[in-house]
């Protein structure tokens, strides 16, 4: 499952007046493999949404580079791991130059198909699922304050997703010199799908609601299909609800 039929989009959703949200997606030429990585910025206006736009096109500039037909998962999370860290090398070098952008940063979540599933990188609290008709599973694990105080019992899940300091991360490209990035592989069936998001989405609706969205909608039609319900309506939907 090298090729994935993909779709994507970004909203600036009923709160904030900025989106600095950025993601891509694309078929590597080269390899066949699909690749999509999702960004979330921040650091002021100016500097939140530069972050994510340097993170998104340096990492897809450097897979071009990396990516070959023959690479195993390991290997290819090597690859996302080395394009991240490239990416971060260039936020940095930006913000020096920029005194606007002194303090950005931003998360990444990416995806690598290969054949049998996806290889995920994720560095901040964007995330990644695995939605089957069995059901949602988060593959990644956040970077962030409230995901150690869960981890150590402070607070429950639930708790989380409404603690004042849940938008405190505690590792992003960017503020960190060397931000490491979290690897996963991910065995993947056809008709299964993907889903990585910043924490807008996250932070609006559970994760079961997500999991109805993308295997029930409106119909029975998959989603990333281009068929009716589209996914269009399906992501404005789940996004343009109250948080």
């Amino acid at each position: 499952m090298n090729q994935m039929n993909v779709w994507g989009m970004t909203d600036i959703g009923l709160v904030r007046k900025e989106n600095q949200d950025a993601y891509v997606t694309a078929q590597h030429t080269a390899s066949g493999r699909t690749v999509g990585v999702v960004c979330d910025g921040m650091g002021g206006p100016a500097g939140g949404r530069v972050a994510s736009q340097i993170a998104v096109s340096v990492y897809l500039e450097e897979l071009e580079k990396l990516l070959t037909a023959d690479q195993t998962p390991q290997q290819l999370l090597e690859a996302s791991a080395q394009a991240a860290a490239l990416a971060n090398q260039a936020i940095q070098a930006e913000a020096e130059r920029r005194e606007e952008c002194r303090n950005m940063g931003t998360t990444l979540v990416s995806a690598i198909s290969y054949d049998g599933g996806v290889v995920v990188t994720n560095v901040g609290d964007s995330r990644a699922y695995h939605i089957t008709e069995d059901g949602i599973t988060r593959i990644t694990k956040d970077h962030s304050l409230v995901e150690s105080m869960v981890d150590r019992g402070d607070i429950t899940a639930e708790e989380a997703r409404r603690h004042p300091s849940r938008n405190l991360i505690t590792r992003a490209l960017g503020p960190d010199i060397s931000a490491d990035c979290d690897g996963y592989i991910c065995p993947m069936n056809a008709g299964e799908y993907l889903l990585l998001c910043s924490d807008g989405l996250v932070n609006t609706v559970t994760d079961q609601e997500m999991l109805f969205e993308v295997i029930h909608g409106t119909g029975r039609t998959p989603a990333w299909t281009g068929c009716s319900p589209s996914p269009s309506a399906r992501a404005r939907r789940t996004m343009s609800r109250p948080s």
